[in-house]
């Protein structure tokens, strides 16, 4: 910090307790470290104010970059980007489908119970089986019996 060698440091000390004297030497050495700790506490509080309104500065700036962006129309253009002709949105779209189906339940509840039940599938009906000469021939005896 102050670029003092150990040659310095011994002349400062030997000045030190020449003038201070050897009784009150520990005093002001202890009064010195207490001054030096404050001071670099202040260094550190003022880095770190520096440091947050820095920071600061530069979440306003995003913050006001991002407010320019219209989110309208970004959402616009995603929409346009991964589903240009709407296909995806309305195959996803279950509104009309639940829409629909709820029209479907309320219209089956609204109609009056039918006394006959509604015909089902047409069933196919089994053609007759034309008889042969012996069978006929068989029928005429049991006709007969």
């Amino acid at each position: 910090m102050f670029d003092l060698g150990w040659s310095e440091m011994l002349v400062i000390l030997v000045v030190a307790l020449v003038v201070i004297g050897p009784k009150d030497l520990p005093k002001v050495a202890r009064q010195i470290g207490r001054w030096t700790g404050k001071a670099r506490a202040m260094a550190r509080e003022f880095q770190r104010s520096f440091d947050d309104m820095a920071r600061e500065a530069e979440l306003e700036e995003i913050k006001a970059n991002l407010q320019k962006m219209n989110p309208a129309n970004l959402e616009h253009t995603i929409r346009e980007t991964i589903d240009p002709d709407r296909k995806l949105e309305k195959a996803l779209d279950v509104r009309d489908t639940l829409e629909a189906e709820t029209r479907a339940i309320a219209d089956g509840l609204e109609r009056p119970a039918a006394a006959e039940p509604p015909p089902g599938p047409a069933s196919p009906q089994p053609e007759p089986v034309l008889a042969g000469p012996a069978e006929r021939a068989g029928e005429r005896t049991a006709e007969r019996s």
